[in-house]
């Protein structure tokens, strides 16, 4: 008798919800079979068998949460753990941030009185691909040694157990009030903020752009996509188009803090802040600085939609290096926005509001105005190095024209 146990579907996924079985005991499965839905920190997907066999007990119900490598389900014939994983492997092009940003070197463990402590090589390779540090772990091995079990999944994970050591706060209510416990999603949006907040020195600029050239330029673009039959461009498609051609040219704000250096990335993979059903979900445009604007048109709406319907794949919402979170549409003028870890910066962008200004002649008109809000992690961007990505993506927007070339 071997058994079915919960994949690893996402790099940071540590438990799922068996949402839903489609097969039940006595039921024959075969290699591709899809057996069930599982609500991962991201997204609902789908388990594939890869092995042949017989279902012969479902040990986890409709509902259950159920740690990764944890079994729910017995299976005649077939081999251990016979369940497809679609979780990517961490290559450079598809590994979470979290690991492409890793430290060059795992921060060594010590013990209380200040003496080091062993760490098998394993561990140390483990731990540097992942991100963690090893200082503060208690070693399971002979006299104490870190072996690679001892080894957080992720660096996320690390930071779901100092979360748990911090005081609860008590909160009070009654029965007419609701009471909802935090899916997974919503358990690991609440996880990295925290961190985020406490381990990033935030600091905030702001910057107000002429939008009226943006919105005429749009204005006779979708005239023509509704005259041709095509889809229209948003505001928030030329958003994303100006922010990935100026991250290219200031490769400071597109990277992250690697503990014992910097990592500025070569591409810049747009990570897009899209709100779902049970929080907000970050699928990412990858080498936007070299898309059209139509490209980045047509990839957010498909990434939009597929999210929403929580259709997304692991290596679609993993790998980005900046993040864009738009709340022009919800009639918010201008916000900050909370950093995305391990990213050093995130922007967020305001509606177009219509507003007194000066001219160049100093007369007082009518204009159309724009606020984009830059969130930055002062151990990697400096004030200077913000201010100028901001001027970069002011006067892309500013001479919308050049975006089409």
């Amino acid at each position: 008798m071997n058994q079915i146990t919960m994949p690893k579907l996402s790099d940071t996924m540590l438990e799922g919800t068996l949402i839903k079985w489609h097969k039940k005991a006595g039921d024959k499965i075969t290699v591709g079979d899809v057996i069930a839905d599982v609500e991962t920190d991201k997204a609902t997907m789908e388990m594939e068998a890869f092995d042949d066999g017989i279902i012969t007990e479902i040990l986890v119900p409709e509902g259950g949460v159920v740690k990764v490598g944890q079994p729910i389900a017995n299976l005649e014939g077939g081999k251990k753990n016979a369940v497809k994983s679609t979780a990517p492997a961490a290559t450079s092009a598809t590994a979470p941030i979290a690991t492409a940003a890793a430290p060059s070197k795992p921060k060594p463990a010590a013990t209380a009185d200040g003496s080091r402590t062993k760490v098998s090589p394993l561990a140390k390779k483990v731990a540097l691909e992942r991100g963690v540090d090893l200082s503060g772990i208690q070693g399971t091995g002979p006299g104490g040694r870190i072996v690679a079990a001892d080894v957080p999944a992720t660096a996320v994970a690390q930071g779901r157990s100092a979360a748990a050591a911090a005081p609860r706060i008590e909160v009070p209510f009654s029965d007419s009030d609701t009471k909802t416990p935090l899916s997974g999603m919503r358990r690991t949006i609440a996880e990295r903020l925290l961190a985020s907040k406490t381990q990033i020195p935030h600091f905030y600029l702001s910057i107000e752009i002429d939008a009226a050239p943006l919105a005429k330029l749009r204005k006779d673009l979708n005239a023509a996509a509704e005259a041709a039959g095509t889809a229209k461009i948003t505001v928030n498609d030329f958003i994303l188009l100006a922010v990935a051609r100026a991250a290219k040219q200031h490769p400071k704000v597109n990277a992250a803090f690697a503990g014992d250096s910097v990592v500025e990335y070569a591409s810049v993979n747009l990570s897009v802040a899209i709100a779902v059903e049970d929080g907000l979900i970050t699928p990412v445009i990858r080498d936007a600085q070299n898309l059209s604007l139509r490209d980045i048109s047509t990839a957010v709406k498909d990434l939009a939609v597929r999210a929403r319907s929580k259709k997304i794949k692991p290596e679609e919402y993993q790998g980005g290096t900046l993040t864009i979170s738009n709340l022009g549409a919800y009639g918010i003028d201008s916000f900050y926005a909370i950093i995305n870890p391990p990213q050093a910066a995130i922007l967020a962008v305001g509606a177009i509001v219509k507003k007194p200004v000066v001219n160049a002649q100093d007369q007082i008109v009518a204009g159309q105005r724009m606020t984009i809000s830059l969130s930055g992690d002062h151990r990697v961007v400096d004030g200077a190095a913000g201010a100028e990505f901001l001027a970069t993506i002011r006067k892309n927007l500013e001479s919308p024209t050049s975006l089409l070339f």
